[in-house]
Order: structure tokens, then sequence, then C-alpha cells
């Protein structure tokens, strides 16, 4: 069992979510059960994946977590460009939040290989 703290991955993923949490509340009320909880819901879904594998027994079953926090992020990247083709979100703010979603996207990868070579 490791503490999901010291991964650096998982500090980035939990910033994300704060600044996903902020982008949210400027989104259009009739969105609140679509886009809004979609997004929320992915962007928590990155770092609860991590936490969550980080609580299993063996480096396999981490694994399996990590596999599904990386497809949380680029299920978030979608949603992002969704919301900025129609205009919910600036340019700035998608481009901000994508390029964190492909350093966490990045780091995942390098984790996920780093631990397959260990197995």
């Amino acid at each position: 069992m490791v503490d999901y703290r010291n991964y650096t991955v998982w500090k980035k993923a939990h910033a994300l979510v704060l600044d996903i949490y902020k982008t949210t509340r400027n989104l259009p009320s009739e969105e609140k059960f679509n886009l809004i909880s979609q997004m929320n819901r992915a962007a928590l879904s990155v770092p609860t994946n991590i936490v969550e594998g980080c609580g299993r027994e063996t480096q396999k079953e981490f694994l399996r977590f990590l596999h599904i926090s990386s497809g949380s992020a680029f299920e978030l990247e979608y949603l992002i460009l969704v919301c900025r083709d129609l205009k919910f979100i600036d340019i700035e703010t998608s481009e901000e939040l994508m390029r964190q979603i492909a350093e966490i996207k990045r780091m995942l990868f390098s984790l996920i290989q780093k631990i397959k070579s260990d197995l």
C-alpha cells in the first residue's frame, strides 16, 4: 500500500479537479445534469482511481485503476472540447485545461509503463 499523496500525478489531478469545478460553475444552469455533472465526475475519477489503486494489495490491481484514471482523463478532454465548441468556455480556459490533462495523461502513461516493467 502506497500513500497516494506521494504521487505528483495525483497532486496534479487533484488541482485539475479544483479547476474543473471552478470552470463548471460558469456553465449554463440547464447543463447541470448533463455537461456539468459529467465533467465533474470525469475529473473526480482521475485522482479518485489513483487513490483507490493505492489502497489495493497488488501492483496489478493498482495498474487496473491507473488505466481507469487514464480513461477518465481522455473523457474529460473530450468534454472540454464540447464545451469550447458550444462556446460555454473560452479558448484560453480550454487550452489551459487541455494542457493540464495532457500532462496528467503523460504522467499516468509513464507510471503505468514503470509498474508494468516491475511486474
